[in-house]
């Protein structure tokens, strides 16, 4: 075993604090990488914070990795020392089931292997990104371009690809109107990427404050929803509908808001289930969906059109010590767009 610098949670209630964790040996298709940047992802907080189920303590979170390839096994022909690498929100999948032979491993029948907080094929639990290193297999590590800037691309590891994914699969692009709620750090990388696609996007966030970020991120229109006429407005408006709010809303008002076979796609994960009425799906014969993150070839393809259109988060850089003031900060949303550590201050 070798051992990296980390910050974990101790309970779901105590603030993280820095700590010394062990990582597994180099295995001959393992990869070693040096991280150098860790993004902070809401999911960080939910995991943490037991709101999506026990977890096993100590636990180090963070899956938006990015870092150098530090050694390699015997085996591994994907990546060399040296190169820029990413690692997002799995590592590992059972490799049998139907879906993984579709090289869909991101939807692993039998339960992909998370970053973090999830049992390894090893039966140990899987600990993340805010920490100086992390040894992964060389299937989940992915190429990150030269051209993106490397403090900022991290969090298109989780953010970046949960948008994609949804945007590509339904077919975003030119023709299309879709709307983007929320315009947090998976709101305003959704806004980024469908505009890059093509589409005519709209904002729907609670306030009009984040107007200007989202017009320059390329937003056509932008609307809030705390003002009733903005459901009144845009009824029967839009092909596509992105939510991005971890919290629960009103899935009937922004549903009314589809056109014919439209259809709405949740990517936040609020804690409490949602309800929504049939009825209000039957009429213009609108559907409810959500989609996870992407498959690894995905996740490879959204950096490679990131860096093909100059898409970068919008981040804000932080030391390793700031992590428990930035958690509240993402409570009040007082982030544009994206904490990001700098894993040297660990």
């Amino acid at each position: 075993m070798t051992t990296a610098r980390a910050y974990a949670a101790t309970s779901p209630t105590e603030p993280l604090v820095a700590t010394t964790i062990e990582r597994r040996e180099v295995g001959p298709h393992d990869i070693s990488i040096d991280i150098a940047y860790a993004g902070v992802c809401h999911s960080d907080i939910h995991t943490v914070r037991g709101e999506w189920g026990p977890i096993a303590y100590p636990q180090v979170v963070g899956h938006e990795i990015v870092g150098t390839v530090a050694a390699v096994g015997s085996e591994v022909s994907r990546h060399a020392l040296g190169d820029r690498v990413g690692v997002g929100c799995m590592v590992n999948s059972c490799r049998e089931c139907e879906n993984c032979l579709a090289g869909m491993e991101n939807y692993c029948t039998n339960g992909n292997v998370g970053t973090y907080a999830s049992v390894d094929l090893d039966g140990t639990i899987t600990q993340g990104g805010y920490a100086t290193n992390v040894v992964v297999n060389e299937d989940f590590v992915l190429r990150v371009p030269e051209s993106i800037p490397y403090e900022s691309a991290a969090p298109l590891l989780c953010a970046g690809i949960t948008t994609y994914s949804p945007l590509a699969h339904w077919n975003a692009g030119p023709g299309k109107k879709v709307a983007v709620v929320g315009m947090g750090g998976l709101g305003h990388m959704a806004v980024k990427i469908a505009h890059a696609m093509g589409a005519e996007v709209t904002v729907l966030s609670q306030s009009l404050s984040k107007q200007e970020d989202g017009l320059r991120f390329g937003a056509d229109h932008y609307f809030a929803t705390s003002d009733s006429s903005t459901f009144e407005q845009l009824k029967n408006t839009f092909d596509l509908i992105i939510n991005t709010v971890s919290a629960a809303v009103d899935l009937g008002s922004y549903v009314s808001l589809l056109r014919l076979d439209g259809t709405m796609v949740n990517v936040g994960a609020p804690a409490e289930p949602l309800p929504i009425s049939v009825f209000s799906l039957m009429g213009n014969r609108r559907s409810f969906a959500a989609s996870g993150i992407g498959s690894i070839a995905e996740t490879q393809e959204m950096l490679d059109f990131c860096a093909e259109h100059n898409i970068a988060p919008e981040t804000e850089l932080i030391e390793a010590a700031q992590i428990n003031d930035a958690y509240e900060r993402i409570l009040k949303s007082d982030v544009r767009y994206r904490f990001v550590i700098d894993t040297a201050t660990i």
